[in-house]
């Protein structure tokens, strides 16, 4: 398959497990189920907004947010993003994976679970710096951030008073109704609009994910260039040139052969938390009806060293998707040791050899030990970790899971299971 952007999406590892005949014979349905979409039909077709969003998205958006920013970066030396789920993942992903610009605030994260301790660590950091917090919540009364948010607004209220707390406070929310919204009116908060036809774990490219990046230095511009070209990419309607429906097809077609668990294994540390906004928008948008492919990650070659033997040698109900970077900048070389100590570590033939090189050989040597060991192995290469790459990547995966829960006949865009720990937890708190 080409490249989108320096992506690259190779399947020949899973033909031994299911033949490219297989996969081809999945064509019609999932032009039917593209078609479904783009006509913005079918369950769930309320929530579709991410599907242009990247071509939508007007100049104009961008600024504001490179606005806010700059702001930022004058008055304040951490930025708290109150949110859980969608509403923190794809910001935290990027962020991580990218990193933030020198200059930039630093970027904490609450609200994201009900830990004391986890909240207390964010208030500690606090302790003498300067400081804003940007809440994002449809509701507003989403209990793990609304609580933090009230934490975190007394200490800013302490430490600024009324009138300046609430110029340091931005809220992501509703654009007409909930909680967090007539908060946001009433005390005079800057606020922005989360799409009513965007759904939380598809909305890192609405201000929910753009505001927080552009405040950590991250080229925003660049992650939605790299979304837009995945979206003309994943327009086709051949399927070995388009990497989203492609995706979905193998992905399908090796869960109706077994496979029904899915490892997304990356070699690269930044990508780690790219891999839980992966596992929350395949878990929630397929995981209903007793069906769907169950979403786990891992990084190696970490991970090699403990769940390795797993993948290995365990049940062979695993299907793998490598999340591979070749070129990691600025690059790490192996370097020389002092002649006394001999060489003892066997290691001198490495001795110049870039470190990404050798991560790469990691990757292909495990790829190669996997397949043998029966595990069907996809792989997705990128070049370099850049904005736009990542900025594709969103945007593939987000049409690859709306095409699977397509063919699997779920609805990919609702999550009612969600609701079931919350109506307990609720009961027993007296609610």
């Amino acid at each position: 398959m080409d490249k989108v952007h320096g992506i690259r999406l190779d399947v020949t590892s899973t033909e031994a497990f299911l033949s490219p005949d297989a996969v081809d014979a999945l064509a019609p349905r999932i032009q039917a189920a593209a078609a479904d979409l783009a006509a913005r039909r079918g369950p769930g077709s309320d929530f579709l907004g991410w599907l242009d969003l990247p071509a939508n998205l007007a100049a104009t958006d961008l600024a504001a947010c490179e606005s806010a920013a700059a702001q930022a970066r004058q008055d304040s030396e951490v930025v708290v993003v109150i949110g859980i789920g969608g509403s923190y993942l794809g910001a935290r992903a990027v962020l991580d994976a990218l990193g933030r610009a020198d200059g930039a605030p630093e970027i904490l994260f609450a609200g994201t679970g009900l830990c004391a301790t986890a909240l207390r660590k964010v208030a500690a950091r606090l302790a003498g710096r300067d400081f804003r917090l940007v809440v994002i919540s449809k509701s507003g009364t989403t209990l793990e951030p609304a609580l933090s948010f009230r934490v975190l607004r007394n200490l800013l209220l302490a430490r600024y008073g009324e009138a300046d707390a609430a110029a340091r406070i931005d809220a992501i929310t509703d654009s007409r109704r909930g909680a967090l919204r007539e908060m946001a009116d009433r005390a005079g908060w800057r606020s922005w609009t989360i799409p009513n036809d965007v759904g939380g774990r598809f909305s890192v490219l609405t201000p929910v994910g753009l505001l927080p990046l552009a405040m950590a230095g991250v080229d925003i511009g660049g992650l939605v260039a790299g979304a837009a070209a995945m979206r003309e990419a994943c327009r086709t309607g051949d399927l070995r040139a388009n990497p989203a429906h492609l995706y979905a097809a193998v992905r399908y077609g090796l869960y109706t052969k077994g496979f029904q668990t899915e490892v997304l294994a990356t070699f690269h540390s930044g990508l780690a938390t790219f891999g839980e906004w992966w596992k929350q928008l395949f878990g929630e948008s397929e995981g209903k009806d007793g069906k769907g492919i169950f979403p786990a990650a891992t990084v190696y070659t970490t991970d090699l060293h403990s769940l390795g033997q797993y993948l290995q040698d365990g049940r062979r109900s695993l299907l793998e998707t490598f999340l591979v970077v070749r070129d990691d900048s600025p690059a790490v070389v192996v370097p020389a040791v002092p002649a006394d100590d001999g060489g003892r570590d066997g290691l001198d033939f490495l001795v110049g050899e870039r470190l990404d090189a050798i991560n790469w050989k990691a990757y292909q040597g495990t790829r190669v030990a996997h397949g043998q060991g029966g595990v069907p192995c996809l792989a997705l290469e990128l070049d370099q970790l850049t904005p736009a790459a990542i900025g594709g990547l969103i945007y593939l995966f987000e049409k690859g899971v709306a095409i699977g829960g397509r063919l699997l006949g779920v609805n990919p865009f609702d999550q009612p299971g969600v609701e079931a720990y919350k109506r307990e937890m609720f009961r027993l708190l007296g609610k």
